[in-house]
């Protein structure tokens, strides 16, 4: 009983990824230079695009770890589930087992005494 393993993004997808990503901070970046307006509220565009790239980097990193976790987690139950099912036994009578071992380890009573014949 294992699980399987989840597939990795491929290299064509990590590609597209990065790919778009440069795209639209490209255009962004372009648009904000060639915005008809005051130096000031293109400068206030530009971080508000550095605020926006970090805070984007930072939630992808978020949504990984918790996946991580996540699995982390679910292997770790698995293991626990599958140590569990290999010590089962389903014949085994706990009830009997534990009536025998208390049987086992109490102390024989002293012999009864014999009766006074007058």
């Amino acid at each position: 009983m294992t699980t399987p393993t989840p597939a990795k993004n491929s290299t064509a997808f990590f590609a597209q990824a990065a790919l778009s990503f440069g795209l639209a901070l490209t255009g962004m970046i372009v648009a904000e230079l060639y915005l008809p307006a005051s130096g000031w509220t293109r400068a206030f565009l530009a971080l508000g695009t550095v605020f926006l790239v970090t805070s984007s980097f930072t939630l992808a990193k978020c949504v990984r770890d918790a996946q991580e976790t996540g699995s982390v987690i679910s292997r770790l139950d698995q293991a626990r589930l599958e140590r569990l099912l290999a010590e089962f036994d389903p014949y085994a009578v706990p009830h009997l087992a534990k009536a025998m071992r208390n049987a086992e380890q109490a102390p024989t009573p002293p012999p009864a005494p014999e009766p006074l014949t007058i």
